[in-house]
């Protein structure tokens, strides 16, 4: 019988770092052979594994400094209550995922209230992006980062940040994802009676609200331009409603699915996507989606922080590949007839369309590794808590 047990703070703040927490405590659980108790706040992914999140993560799903303004008391509550509460249960330690903003908040009164709790940041910030300072001052408060790009490792090194080992991203392993890019590697060459546009306009509802009208435009606009055109917006159980309000005032037909599992299924049948910039673009690109991309900012993040970017991109697909090849437009470049005309593009000229699709095969070779993500971000997990704590012996 293993008597082994770890209780384990986890702070999620956007679906894709629920999925990434539910896949790494998964891991943990896996190769220490022991009984994890998880306290914090999540998604419903981690809630699988039993957390009971105690407040509703959508609350610091927040996109653009306006909005954060708007809900910056319930958030400063939040911190203050999450944060005495970790440092009150004493875990083995802390991981906090995504949502810069607010988990690096949380840590620092974490380490300021219990400073023996080791803390781990799973995805690095974007200190590659903009504001480069933050991996110098996350030293304070966290004792390693796991990151899920490659050229991470190296930038948090030169900008003398914690140490970080490059673990890869879990999408190089996700069942559904492997089973979309087999899918699509045997039905390469057949002709379909349609052709499928995949529309994703964001998981937060902010997104959506920018997004949503501008893509009816571009949607109605390529409707009519092409008549075997087919239409798939993938959305959440949560946001399912609001979405229907936005759709039900298009002409088109467009077929709503809901869910994990609805989604990749709709990847599966897609031939390009209209997309919000975000997690979902490393998704098209690895299930091999050719895509245009779209942002909208709020008026406070459009003034002091989009001058701050030093980027030359914000699309990861162009990041990794270390090529302009996916189309982004922001804010007043936002045109429903110029979006209409990339994906027209897409769809109808080889040489666009497989110009990415090479750009999507570079990428993944760029971020492989030997051993799954999940695993080695578990194992660099165990490390640092047997370095922490000499005495803690797993199966």
């Amino acid at each position: 019988m293993n008597n082994c047990f770890l209780k384990i703070a986890v702070v999620a703040g956007e679906e894709s770092g629920d999925s990434l927490g539910a896949d790494l405590i998964s891991c943990l659980s896996q190769q220490t052979g022991c009984n994890i108790h998880l306290i914090g706040v999540g998604g419903r992914h981690l809630k699988t594994l039993g957390l009971k999140s105690i407040f509703n993560f959508h609350d610091i799903a927040l996109i653009g400094l306006g909005a954060v303004l708007k809900k910056l008391p319930l958030l400063l509550i939040h911190i203050h209550n999450l944060s005495k509460f970790i440092a009150q249960e004493q875990p083995d330690c802390l991981i906090i995922i995504d949502s810069p903003d607010f988990t690096h908040r949380v840590a620092k009164k974490v380490r300021s209230l219990a400073p023996s709790i080791p803390i781990i940041k799973y995805v690095a910030p974007t200190v590659w992006a903009w504001r480069p300072e933050r991996a110098r001052a996350m030293r304070k408060f966290v004792d390693h980062v796991l990151a899920v790009f490659p050229f991470e490792e190296k930038i948090m090194t030169d900008l003398e940040g914690p140490p970080t080992t490059y673990v890869g991203h879990r999408l190089l392993t996700y069942p559904p994802l492997l089973t979309v890019q087999s899918e699509k590697k045997h039905s390469f060459g057949k002709q379909a009676s349609f052709l499928t546009l995949i529309v994703l306009p964001g998981s937060r509802n902010l997104e959506i609200r920018y997004l949503m009208p501008i893509f009816g435009e571009a949607v109605e606009i390529l409707a009519q331009r092409i008549p075997n055109l087919r239409i798939i917006l993938p959305t959440l159980p949560h946001l399912v409603d609001e979405i229907r309000c936005f759709v039900q005032k298009w002409k088109s037909k467009v077929e709503i699915v809901v869910g994990e599992e609805a989604k990749w299924r709709a990847f599966a049948d897609a031939n390009v996507a209209l997309a919000a910039l975000g997690t979902v673009s490393l998704e098209l690109a690895l299930a091999r989606i050719p895509m245009v991309l779209c942002y909208k900012l709020d008026r406070f993040s459009k003034f002091f922080i989009f001058p701050k970017i030093m980027l030359w991109s914000a699309a990861l697909p162009n990041i990794l590949s270390d090529k302009p090849i996916v189309p982004e437009y922001f804010n007043e470049f936002l045109r429903p007839g110029m979006l209409a005309r990339q994906i027209e593009q897409l769809l109808h000229n080889p040489l666009l369309r497989q110009a990415q699709l090479d750009a999507f095969e570079l990428m993944e070779q760029k971020m492989k590794t030997e051993v799954p993500p999940g695993i080695i971000a578990a194992q660099t997990i165990i490390t640092l808590l047997k370095e922490k704590f000499g005495h803690l012996k797993f199966s």
